[in-house]
């Protein structure tokens, strides 16, 4: 368990604030995406695998399509799939609840003592991004909250991380981006910020590493590392 520093290259600024991506880094709910992103398929003929489940993290609308149509050709709509794929998760969250990651609240409290301001910066719309942070008492744990739905352009552009840096009145290079997919690193990378991995269902790919300033095996690990960038 630990963390390690990818690259020495790194802004003069220090860290001020850490933004959040929610699902698979605060919340336990990517292997639920997963699931459910392969039955909505199938349930429409397409035989997705697990890793093209994978693939579909925190993509935007139109990056989604364009995934999907790589796997299963153009007549297949992102749209119907992604309804099918909310009708089956909600059903199970209703019954079964959702489940924070390992170290968050530690983290979180340990950020409020130093000062560090906290944002999510998360792909789920608001109302989700709220229900599932107030079910596991999480919500007064963020500064702000900020959703891809209230940007331009979703993950992997980078509009949701220049908006989170913003809503915490701070430099994108002033601030830590946690994230456990390619497409949020991407986007995390392209806004300026120092992009830290935290993996969740799979570890960096080989097009992941050049975008990684830091890879953490935990949440509790970036205690560890924010202490060695003081």
């Amino acid at each position: 368990m630990g963390y390690q520093i990818i690259t020495q290259e790194r802004s003069t600024l220090p860290i001020r604030g850490v933004l959040f991506d929610m699902d698979g880094v605060v919340l336990d709910t990517e292997k639920l995406y997963a699931r459910f992103w392969m039955e909505a398929a199938r349930d429409f003929g397409y035989p997705m695998t697990w890793e093209q489940a994978l693939g579909m993290r925190s993509l935007s609308n139109t990056a989604g399509q364009a995934k999907l149509e790589s796997y299963f050709g153009k007549g297949v709509s992102r749209e119907a799939l992604r309804n099918r794929r909310i009708e089956r998760m909600d059903a199970y969250i209703q019954e079964f609840g959702v489940e924070a990651k390992p170290g968050v609240r530690e983290l979180l409290t340990y950020l409020k003592n130093r000062g560090i301001r906290t944002a999510i910066t998360t792909s789920s719309p608001m109302d989700r991004v709220k229900r599932y942070l107030t079910a596991l008492d999480l919500l007064d744990g963020f500064d702000r909250l900020c959703s891809g739905h209230d940007v331009p352009k979703g993950k992997p552009e980078p509009d949701i991380y220049l908006y989170g840096a913003a809503a915490l009145e701070l430099r994108s290079g002033e601030c830590l981006a946690i994230e456990d997919s390619y497409a949020g690193l991407l986007s995390a990378y392209r806004a300026g910020c120092h992009a830290v991995m935290v993996p969740d269902l799979d570890g960096p790919s080989e097009d992941a590493r050049p975008l990684l300033f830091a890879l953490a095996d935990s949440l509790g690990d970036l205690i560890g590392l924010l202490e060695a960038l003081k």
